[in-house]
């Protein structure tokens, strides 16, 4: 069982940044694709970005070139840095984890409201 905690999520105006973490429990974070995803009320989940346990990165359409994606192994945890921040990007954002199993875990999510 792996538990996820986020972090980082607030109110930002447009055009503002937000930087989310997500540490996570146990020893083998670095054998883990990590990935962000967010929900927004009558809205289905949508991947925002993935990184996997190489470093290779992911990112929906609508986010690339504003959105990045890290993760420091030796601090189990994955960043997701949010620059440019529009009001479309308002949503609760969760973390996932997905091991060498297939086996899925997720974080309790993060809010992170962007006023126009």
């Amino acid at each position: 069982q792996v538990q996820l905690v986020e972090s980082g999520g607030g109110l930002v105006q447009a055009g503002g940044s937000l930087r989310l973490s997500c540490a996570a429990s146990g020893t083998q974070f670095h054998m883990y694709g990590m990935g962000w995803y967010r929900q927004s009320p009558g809205n289905l989940r949508e991947l925002v970005a993935d990184i996997s346990s190489g470093g290779s990165t992911n990112y929906a359409d609508s986010v690339k070139g504003r959105f990045t994606i890290s993760r420091d192994n030796a601090k189990n945890t994955v960043y997701l840095q949010m620059n440019s921040l529009e009001p479309e990007d308002t949503a609760v954002y969760l973390c996932n984890c997905k091991d060498w199993l297939g086996r899925t875990y997720w974080g309790q999510g993060t809010q992170v409201t962007v006023s126009s």
